[in-house]
């Protein structure tokens, strides 16, 4: 009584460990060893039914006397095929493990070599082969709390404790091992929902970032290599010796909080309007209104000709021995200049990294020609929002539009806040939302300082920087070389912008290097050196 009291303790300790198993691989070794371990087996097997209900396929094959364990957690391969729950259409019981499925009952074998009714060819060749005696089994459904079998235990030779003899499987063994077969098929069950469950969340993070990248041709990618390099960068800070960051360290779970905050990190932009997003130029809306520029140019080409011409005829009308020349060489010029101010204003329908006054106010001086518009009046030949737009200092953006592009930061945090995130991931929004933040104080949505941000959202806030400075399908500019991003990175080290000790590993690591090995054209790998980057000292 003592012995089996002792055992029953056992099994509520092997019940609550199942609980707590990490993945459905570390469960099934619990499961076999805590079923070996209170019927006193010298071996055993797990099985499950696959898939398509065809077969019983091996999880776990362990024997101690012969020091076999494969399957499970251990990684080695277990080379015996599946068995066939039917055979010809038939349900098969020729095998003990696929009979105990259909029946749906334990099956309790003193000695296989003397049974009837089934066929254990297999067992006795694996005997001559390996000079092992398999005796007394044990087989028993796995039945979950939906009274589904997924899977099959079996054990094999239980021993007297401290004694080498085999013996057969007694009644409290039988009750033992259905009562852990029980717990152990709700607990798989579980685990096998939560990771579906699991799939599934990522698979919709995933599939959301997709849809973002998809939205503009000109960011396709963006929302996929972003977390990529943030665990690069948050990797770099873990290994990290010395230094600031040197106490830094994350578990597995940290890992995939910060993962799944990168994928989120621009789920805002699903609402961010197509014609700001890809906006290439600075005249695009619907289209790059530069080509009805153009045409207002030659319409001016046009009037500076008709204009000559009938200056001509007025002249010859009283002189036709007059000499047109200065007046050829005057709409030459006129030509010239119209042209030269076309192809100015070309220049400056496309984006760059600045724009300075003395260009700006060229084209407020262009905008004031005078031009005959559709309805024959003469008007100005840019309006308003045509200044605005082809004056703009940087990028193609207004600051209207910056502010709507910026705006998508302040809906991610939004959309985040309301998602009911579990314990292990509640700082999603948090690292997610601040990634454009600076360490100043300076940047949006929050205006947040350092001091006010955690390292993971700084981490981030750096990724997003740098992957956009390299990337090669920005609307307004090519991706730049890694001097260059580091460079402008290392200056805005300088700024207060991002965060100097997480950039001195970023470079220190050469993360930039293996991020760039991944993901960037081999055009754009030139030769790094650190003394050269403005902010950063070895």
């Amino acid at each position: 009584m003592e012995q089996v009291l002792s055992k029953i303790g056992r099994l509520n300790e092997i019940g609550i460990a199942l609980s707590a198993a990490s993945d459905v691989d570390n469960l099934c070794d619990k499961i076999l060893t805590g079923a070996m371990e209170l019927t006193d087996s010298d071996g055993g097997s797990l099985y499950q039914i696959s898939d398509d209900k065809s077969f019983l396929e091996f999880i776990i094959v362990s024997t101690h006397s012969l020091n076999i364990h494969m399957g499970g957690s251990t990684g080695r391969e277990i080379n015996f095929p599946p068995i066939p729950l039917m055979v010809n259409g038939k349900p098969n019981k020729n095998n003990v493990v696929s009979s105990a499925v259909h029946d749906e009952q334990t099956i309790n074998i003193p000695d296989v070599y003397h049974a009837k009714g089934f066929d254990f060819s297999g067992t006795r060749k694996f005997d001559q082969q390996t000079g092992y005696r398999t005796q007394s089994i044990l087989t028993v459904p796995l039945k979950n709390h939906h009274n589904d079998i997924i899977g099959v235990l079996q054990l094999i030779n239980a021993k007297d404790e401290g004694a080498d003899e085999t013996r057969e499987f007694g009644v409290a063994d039988q009750q033992l091992a259905e009562s852990l077969a029980s717990q152990a098929a709700v607990a798989i069950t579980n685990k096998q929902l939560i990771e579906e469950q699991r799939e599934l969340f990522e698979s919709f993070i995933r599939l959301l970032a997709g849809a973002i990248d998809e939205k503009s041709p000109y960011t396709g990618g963006h929302c996929k290599r972003v977390p990529e390099l943030t665990m690069m960068i948050a990797d770099a800070c873990h290994r990290s010796q010395t230094g600031a960051l040197k106490d830094f360290f994350m578990t597995d779970k940290d890992r995939y909080e910060l993962t799944i905050a990168g994928w989120l990190h621009d789920c805002g932009k699903v609402t961010t309007p197509e014609y700001v997003v890809d906006k290439a130029t600075k005249l695009e809306t619907i289209y790059d209104r530069i080509n009805t520029v153009d045409t207002r140019f030659e319409v001016l080409k046009r009037d500076a000709i008709i204009d000559s011409l009938e200056r001509k005829l007025e002249i010859a009308a009283k002189d036709s021995s007059l000499d047109y020349s200065a007046m050829d060489e005057q709409l030459e010029e006129n030509i010239r200049q119209i042209n030269d101010d076309r192809d100015f204003i070309r220049a400056s329908n496309v984006g760059g990294e600045f724009m300075d006054a003395e260009l700006q106010q060229r084209v407020k001086d262009i905008a004031k020609r005078q031009w005959v518009g559709s309805e024959g009046i003469e008007v100005d030949f840019f309006d308003e929002n045509e200044i605005e737009n082809l004056t703009i200092a940087k990028g193609t953006l207004t600051h209207d539009e910056r502010e709507i592009i910026n705006n998508h930061m302040a809906v991610t945090i939004k959309m985040l806040d309301q998602l009911p995130f579990p314990k292990h991931l509640l700082n999603v929004p948090e690292y997610a939302g601040g990634h454009h933040e600076r360490m100043d104080g300076k940047g949006y949505p929050k205006g947040l300082t350092r001091d006010q941000m955690s390292l993971q959202a700084r981490m981030m806030g750096i990724a997003d920087i740098f992957e956009a400075l390299s990337a090669s399908d920005r609307p307004y500019k090519t991706g730049k070389p890694l001097t260059e991003c580091l460079r402008i990175l290392g200056f805005m080290k300088k700024d207060n912008h991002i965060d100097p000790d997480i950039f001195d590993v970023f470079v220190h690591d050469k993360v930039y290097l293996r991020y760039a090995k991944e993901f960037l054209p081999a055009d754009q790998i030139d030769e790094v050196n650190h003394a050269d980057i403005p902010g950063y000292e070895e």
